[in-house]
């Protein structure tokens, strides 16, 4: 078991990511090389999500995730700082499957039919955050901290990115930046009013369909500006 020690060491480095004004990306110490490993891995973010879901952040310790996962204290540190290393680690692991589930959908991009596309898509995220409520407790959880911030940040400007060579086709004329901040403000519309629609009292499916209009519009207009636009470069 990790020492009476070193586990208070690493509730000073929690306490001070709390207060300080760093803006590092939060990254796990090392990642499995192994299967072995690659287990042990799985098996710490696995409980660290249903630790979450059942008490929230505040309550969220790396002690009782190693518990939950049946290993030592000592194993957790060798991946992990903090619990905000971890939950940093849940969001990079979100929006991965999600990039992947997303390029699944881009042979349908271009497509005359994308309002179709964008309905489809957004419905199937929506499906996802009602079904796996520690997505919602993982997105509120990178709020807590300006390097988790940060690193939230980071997460989405690489996601954005996917979404920016998606947009291409639909805004051919649209310079490259500009494309870039569409696909930053998309994720991040798309994400907060996720997070928006599964709160206590809130109607899912009118805060998503509410959700799908901001989109609809805001593309229709992009598209609209691009066909308009006299530049003679294709991004």
């Amino acid at each position: 078991m990790e020492s009476s020690a070193s586990a208070q060491s690493a509730r000073r480095l929690d306490a001070a990511l709390e207060s300080t004004a760093e803006t590092q990306e939060l990254m796990p110490r090392r990642r499995p090389t192994q299967e072995r490993s690659q287990r042990k891995f799985d098996a710490l973010l696995a409980s660290s999500r249903d630790l979450l879901s059942d008490v929230g952040f505040e309550s969220f310790t790396c002690e009782e995730v190693a518990a939950r996962a049946e290993l030592p204290i000592g194993t957790l540190y060798q991946f992990f700082a903090n619990k905000y290393v971890i939950v940093c680690e849940l969001n990079r692991q979100d929006l991965v499957g999600v990039q992947q589930e997303l390029a699944e959908f881009n042979g349908e991009i271009p497509s005359l039919d994308w309002l179709r596309f964008l309905n489809k898509f957004v419905d199937h995220m929506a499906g996802m955050w009602m079904s796996d409520p520690s997505r919602r407790e993982v997105w509120l959880a990178m709020q807590s901290t300006p390097s988790t911030r940060a690193t939230g940040v980071i997460h989405e400007r690489e996601f954005a990115d996917q979404v920016a060579k998606m947009l291409g086709p639909l805004t051919p004329r649209t310079p490259r930046a500009k494309r870039n901040l569409m696909a930053q403000v998309l994720v991040h519309i798309v994400y907060s009013m996720l997070n928006f629609s599964v709160q206590d009292g809130q109607s899912h499916e009118d805060a998503v369909a509410e959700l799908k209009q901001i989109m609809t519009a805001y593309l229709l207009v992009a598209e609209k500006q691009s066909r308009r636009s006299g530049a003679s470069v294709v991004e």
